[in-house]
C-alpha cells in the first residue's frame, strides 16, 4: 500500500494550469496588482509552517533513525498530496470569497456542520499538543527549563506574536514566514554537515513497509504533513484577498497563487525530507526521543550541530503554535459565525498540552501519536474540500477538472485505507 502517487497529482496540477491558461492580463500584474500579489504570497507560506512543526520533526526523526530511508517515499508522497490539497483550499477561497469552514457552515445541515466543527476543534488541540511539547523540549535542551515551564513560555510567546502590530498591520505573517526560513536554513545546514548515502536515499523512493510499526509511522507522517487544520487555515487566510479583482483578471491571480502554493509546499517537503535524511545517521535506538536525538547529534557531529538542531526545533514550535492559534480562532469564527477571545482560544488548546507535559514521561511518543490522530481526522477535512471544489454552482469557472477531482479522491481513499490498516493492526496486536 502506498499513498497517492506523485504523478497523478502533478498531472492534476498541470491540467488545472492548462484550464486556467487564458491570455495574461498584464494590467493586473503591474501597478496595483503587484501589491495584491505580494499579499497573496503570505497565506501559502504561513500554511507551509504547519507542515514543519515539531510533530514532523518527531515522526521524521523516528522514521529515519529506526528504518533508515525506508519511509522517504511516504514523506515525498504526503508532500505531493499536501500541495494539491492546499491549492484546492486556496482556490476555494479565491472563488467563493469564503473559507472552507464558512462554506461548510452555509452548505451543510446543522448536525453535519456541528460534527465537522467538533472534529476540527479536536484537530487543533492535537496540533497544539505537538507545538507545545516540541517547543518545551527545545527550551529544555537549550536552557534546562522544565517541560511544564517550557510549555508555559511557548504559550506566552505565541500570545505576544499574535498581539503584535507592525506599522498598523498584523506582524503574524511576517514573523511566521521569517521563522519558516530560519527552520529551512537550519536543517539545510544540518544535512550538509551530516552523513547520508545518496544511493540509500534513492532506494527509499520505492513504496513499502517493514511491519506494523513502520505503517504506524507512515500514518504519523501523513497526519504531520497533510495537516487538517492547515486546510482550514489556508482558506481562511485567503478569503477576501480576491475581492475587488476584476473578473477578467482572476485567472492571472490563480496562476500566481498556484505557483506560490507549489513553491511553499515544495519548501516544506524539502525540509521534511532533510529531517529524515539527517536522522539516518543516528546510532541505533537514539531516535526514540528528541532528547536522545539531541544528545546523539552532539556525540556524532559536535555541540554546534546539536545546538542548531535545538534552535530549529524551537523555531518550529513557535511558528506552528502561532499558526495553530490562528487556525483555532478561524475555525470557531467561520463554523459558528462568532468570534472567540484569543485568551480563551489559547487556554482551550493549551491545557491538554500542558497536562501532557506535566504527566507524561515519553513526550516524543506523545508527539508521534498526536500526528497519528491527525491522520484519522484528515478525511473529515479532505472530503468537504473535494465535494465543494467539484461543485460548479460554488466554484463557477474555477470548478475542478475531472482529473483533479480524481486525484484528490484517490488521496482521500488511500488516507482512509492507511488509517484502517493501522487501526486493524493495532487492535489485532
Amino acid at each position: 500500500m502506498s499513498l497517492a502517487p506523485t504523478a497523478p497529482l502533478s498531472t492534476a496540477l498541470s491540467t488545472e494550469s492548462a484550464a486556467l491558461a487564458e491570455p495574461s492580463l498584464r494590467g493586473w500584474t503591474l501597478s496595483g496588482g503587484r501589491r495584491r500579489q505580494l499579499r497573496l504570497i503570505g497565506p501559502a507560506f504561513v500554511a507551509a509552517v504547519a507542515f514543519i512543526d515539531p510533530g514532523n520533526v518527531a515522526t521524521n526523526v523516528s522514521a529515519g533513525s529506526r528504518y533508515g530511508y525506508l519511509l522517504l517515499w511516504a514523506v515525498l508522497s504526503a508532500s505531493a498530496v499536501a500541495t494539491l490539497v492546499q491549492y484546492l483550499s486556496a482556490k476555494l477561497a479565491a472563488a467563493t470569497g469564503a473559507s472552507l469552514a464558512a462554506v461548510c457552515r452555509d452548505n451543510t445541515p446543522t448536525a453535519v456542520r456541528l460534527g465537522l466543527w467538533l472534529l476540527a476543534e479536536s484537530v487543533v488541540i492535537m496540533t497544539d499538543l505537538a507545538e507545545f511539547v516540541g517547543g518545551a523540549i527545545a527550551l529544555q535542551l537549550l536552557f534546562g527549563v522544565s517541560a511544564l515551564s517550557g510549555g508555559l513560555i511557548i504559550g506566552a510567546a505565541t500570545m505576544v506574536v499574535m498581539a503584535m502590530r507592525l506599522r498598523g498591520r498584523d506582524a503574524f505573517p511576517a514573523v511566521v514566514v521569517g521563522l519558516l526560513f530560519t527552520i529551512t536554513v537550519a536543517f539545510a545546514y544540518l544535512v550538509v554537515r551530516s552523513r547520508f548515502d545518496v544511493g540509500g536515499a534513492a532506494s527509499g523512493l520505492l513504496p513499502r513497509f517493514d511491519g506494523g510499526d513502520s505503517a504506524l509511522l507512515a500514518c504519523g507522517i501523513v497526519g504531520a504533513t497533510v495537516m487538517p487544520h492547515a486546510i482550514f487555515m489556508h482558506s481562511s487566510l485567503m478569503s477576501g484577498l480576491g475581492h475587488g479583482v476584476p473578473a477578467l483578471h482572476t485567472t492571472s491571480m490563480l496562476r500566481f497563487l498556484r505557483r506560490d502554493v507549489i513553491i511553499a509546499m515544495g519548501l516544506a517537503g524539502l525540509v521534511n525530507s532533510l529531517i529524515l535524511l539527517i536522522a539516518t545517521g543516528l546510532p541505533s535506538g537514539s531516535g526514540d526521543s528528541l532528547t536522545s536525538v539531541h544528545a546523539a547529534f552532539g556525540q556524532t557531529y559536535g555541540s554546534a550541530f546539536a545546538l542548531i538542531f535545538a534552535l530549529a526545533l524551537l523555531a518550529s514550535g513557535l511558528a506552528s503554535a502561532c499558526a495553530g492559534l490562528y487556525s483555532g480562532q478561524a475555525i470557531m469564527r467561520d463554523f459558528l459565525h462568532r468570534n472567540s477571545s484569543i485568551w480563551l482560544r489559547r487556554l482551550v488548546s493549551a491545557v491538554p498540552a500542558l497536562l501532557i507535559l506535566w504527566l507524561v514521561n515519553d513526550t516524543t511518543r506523545a508527539l508521534v501519536l498526536s500526528q497519528v490522530s491527525l491522520s484519522f481526522g484528515l478525511p473529515f477535512a479532505l472530503a468537504p474540500l473535494l465535494i465543494f471544489t467539484a461543485r460548479r454552482r460554488l466554484m463557477g469557472s474555477f470548478v475542478n477538472r475531472a482529473v483533479t477531482t480524481c486525484a484528490c479522491g484517490i488521496a482521500t481513499v488511500v488516507v482512509i485505507a492507511l488509517n484502517v490498516f493501522v487501526l486493524t493492526r493495532t487492535l489485532g496486536g
